[in-house]
């Protein structure tokens, strides 16, 4: 009993860590695409921001047409 709980805590502290660094990637290229003082230097981390944000979007579409 002790080790499926020790498991969903250890799965839970993953699942939170990825989070944290999904956000942390996401909040990175925002404000890098914000900041940036030229068009060039704006536009990779935007297309970056375009991809992960796409990703993220299609994945809730999916559960949601369950």
């Amino acid at each position: 009993m002790f080790t499926a709980l020790a498991l969903i805590h250890d799965g839970a502290l993953a699942t939170g860590i990825g989070s944290v660094v999904y956000s942390v990637t996401v909040a990175t290229a925002a404000f890098t695409a914000l900041l940036a003082p030229s068009e060039p230097r704006r536009r990779d981390p935007a297309t970056v921001l375009r991809i992960l944000l796409r990703s993220r979007r299609a994945s809730e579409d999916q559960l949601d047409s369950r």
